[in-house]
């Protein structure tokens, strides 16, 4: 996999939050152009890009903001049995000291940390925007 795609209206903010988790601003642009729309079928679309790399460096988060056309759907706030995609989650090493970063840049706890058998701590967080995300702290 390249990388997952969001879709924010305050891009700053959610380039803060995830480069609070751990992520680096590997890079941003404009995306515009026929070439683009012929893509996506979105003519016309004008789109900030940020591209966030993970620590390890093998997997990306493309956060985008469309200037142009407007938005047209939010299901940020979907609870976890909506159809479509859920969310994506992340290996952390110390899931209590994440959550207490994450939780100083707004994000919350959506229930709470739990163990699964001898193998993780798991929780789910909304994060800027609302956008659900997972915390793994894989228990050695």
């Amino acid at each position: 996999m390249d990388n997952v795609g969001i879709v924010v209206d305050n891009l700053e903010e959610t380039i803060d939050f995830f480069r609070e988790l751990g992520l680096d601003l590997e890079g941003r642009t404009t995306i515009e152009g026929e070439w683009a729309g012929r893509v996506t079928g979105l003519a016309g679309q004008r789109v900030e890009i940020a591209m966030m790399r993970t620590p390890d460096g093998h997997s990306r988060l493309e956060l985008s903001r469309f200037l142009t056309p407007p938005i047209v759907a939010d299901h940020r706030n979907a609870p976890v049995n909506a159809l479509g995609y859920l969310r994506v989650m992340f290996a952390v090493d110390d899931i209590d000291e994440t959550l207490g970063r994450l939780c100083k840049r707004g994000a919350q706890l959506v229930g709470e940390v739990v163990r699964y058998q001898d193998s993780y701590r798991l929780c789910y967080i909304r994060g800027p925007e609302g956008l659900l995300i997972g915390l793994a702290q894989e228990l050695n």
